[in-house]
């Protein structure tokens, strides 16, 4: 299991903006794949933005230009730029890695963090 530690959630009205940050172990930070899921209540968990090691990006399409991933390898962190929140963006976010790009389009993990609630007000 690879710790993982999501934070940044909160409650934001709809038009603003929030960035999610997760701490990955340094030992794997460099050479893995990442990626940000949400759960929204009452749905099943589903990507939203996944980095491949090599820096390549994929975007859900409810989120491409607004959401942004990115990483800062000097401190293991990974990012989730959220911009111009919607309502229906409320969800729990999480984050997790992975040495399969498939894996983590896939988001087949067996273990995930806590999360970070979102909450996006109208």
């Amino acid at each position: 299991q690879v710790p993982l530690v999501e934070s940044g959630g909160g409650l934001v009205q709809a038009g603003r903006s929030l960035r999610l940050s997760c701490v990955v172990s340094r030992s794997i930070f460099r050479i893995n794949h990442m990626g940000w899921y949400r759960q929204a209540p009452g749905k099943q968990r589903e990507l939203v933005a996944a980095e491949s090691a090599g820096g390549i990006t994929d975007y859900a399409d409810s989120v491409k230009g607004r959401f942004t991933i990115s990483k800062d390898n000097r401190i293991n962190t990974m990012y989730l730029q959220m911009d111009t929140l919607k309502p229906e963006n409320t969800a729990v976010y999480y984050c997790n890695t992975g040495q399969s790009w498939s894996t983590v389009i896939s988001g087949t993990f067996d273990y995930w963090g806590q999360g970070t609630h979102v909450t996006v007000s109208s």
